[in-house]
């Protein structure tokens, strides 16, 4: 090892509920005559593993090794020649070690040229004993006994359970990512007048955003996309919720955008825990007339970019979905021209931090959109990503969705 910070390696056992410092034997000490023979003996006849090999500057050599299990350390020391110490090779150690089948720990290590003193034998206390020499002839206890063995199999047994727990989670976690998979927007229906594009790419397996687009009838098309507060199943499973309740009243969207969002925050304040919220973006396209109505409850700002080359911002008309029981929102309406695009995201867009930690933000985004407005509502939702992907270091940490929309050219 390279560095004085591989010098202790950490094989403590914690107390969960501890409040005072934690206390446990680090290592005992084996004077040995030679380290790297000894090393050797310990590996490859008793089967421990080397958990410190540290050389000093001096030219000392520091090492510990450890059997499978358990916390505890052998420190192999080559004493001077002619020290106190040396006189303690070929001792009695009074180190015992501890396991739940004697006999076939003896049967082991003894085919592998181990030398014991006796057979394992019953003491007057119970349980089995016998007892070790290393290389060195430094003698070892090696013990077992009825109560520490069926404390290891229940220890074996809990976490036995505690994997088919996690493996049954994982298995869980994987149906419900498919099942909220299938909420979001499955194909897309070419239309003359209109191209649009959505995707949801998850930070965990699943999460909160969602984005939808319904067609109404008529000319008419209903973009949604929103962001439920907080991550994985719990989000998730409200997301679900908003879906449900947006797809089963959303013939209102025709007639009264606002009717549908308070109808959709009652039934999201009703239903979910007091500090459970979304945010949303609503707009619906008349295709005809390219008029485009809008509602923005808490959300990012929608992004129109003319084909001229302006931006245009759309900023809240209310608060956010579900938080509060008395509350009302507002719509705007703003007219699309052929060419114009309409883009609408959450928060995992903006947000991404590059290694300088530097967010990639609203400005950056504005940059993509107008520089790459010319592409089709897919090739623009696309390089939106590829633009966070490529800025962004380290883990994705929140879920990136995009809905994009556009106006054709006539």
């Amino acid at each position: 090892m390279s560095s004085f910070e591989s010098f202790w390696t950490d094989r403590t056992t914690s107390r969960p509920d501890g409040t005072d410092p934690y206390l446990h034997l680090d290592f005992s000490v084996v004077f040995i005559r030679d380290q790297q023979r000894s090393l050797r003996f310990y590996a490859d006849q008793l089967g421990f593993t080397t958990v410190v090999d540290f050389t000093f500057q001096s030219g000392h050599r520091w090492i510990e090794v450890a059997p499978p299990d358990g916390t505890a350390k052998l420190a192999l020391v080559q004493p001077g020649a002619g020290s106190d110490e040396e006189n303690l090779i070929g001792q009695f150690t009074r180190i015992f070690f501890l396991t739940e089948d004697v006999n076939a720990t003896y049967e082991e290590w003894r085919a592998r040229g181990v030398h014991f003193e006796f057979p394992p034998m019953q003491p007057e206390w119970g349980g089995m004993l016998t007892r070790f020499h290393d290389i060195d002839g430094n003698s070892f206890g090696l013990t077992g006994f009825d109560q520490a063995t069926r404390a290891m199999e229940m220890q074996r047994r809990a976490l036995a359970a505690r994997a088919e727990a996690e493996r049954r989670n994982v298995q869980e976690i994987g149906i419900a990512k498919q099942v909220q998979a299938r909420l979001l927007p499955q194909r897309i229906q070419p239309r003359t007048l209109t191209d649009f594009a959505g995707i949801c790419i998850q930070a965990h397996q699943v999460g909160g955003d969602y984005y939808d687009f319904l067609d109404l009838g008529r000319g008419v098309l209903c973009f949604v996309i929103a962001d439920i507060a907080g991550k994985g199943l719990g989000a998730a499973l409200l997301m679900a919720n908003l879906q449900a309740a947006l797809r089963s009243h959303s013939a209102m969207a025709n007639e009264s955008p606002e009717r549908l969002l308070l109808t959709l925050n009652q039934l999201f304040y009703e239903n979910t825990a007091e500090s459970s919220y979304a945010t949303l973006f609503l707009a619906v396209l008349r295709e005809e007339t390219r008029q485009l109505t809008y509602l923005n409850c808490g959300h990012l700002s929608g992004l129109i970019a003319r084909s001229n080359g302006t931006l245009i911002s759309l900023d809240s008309t209310a608060t956010v979905l579900g938080l509060f029981e008395n509350w009302t929102c507002s719509a705007q309406s703003c007219a699309m021209f052929p060419g114009d695009t309409l883009v609408m995201y959450t928060d995992g867009v903006t947000e991404p931090v590059n290694a300088a930690g530097d967010d990639f933000g609203e400005n950056r985004l504005k940059d993509v959109v107008l520089t790459r407005r010319h592409l089709t509502a897919e090739g623009l939702m696309k390089a939106i990503v590829d633009e966070v992907r490529t800025f962004a270091t380290g883990e994705q940490q929140d879920d990136v969705t995009v809905l994009v929309v556009k106006c054709n050219e006539e």
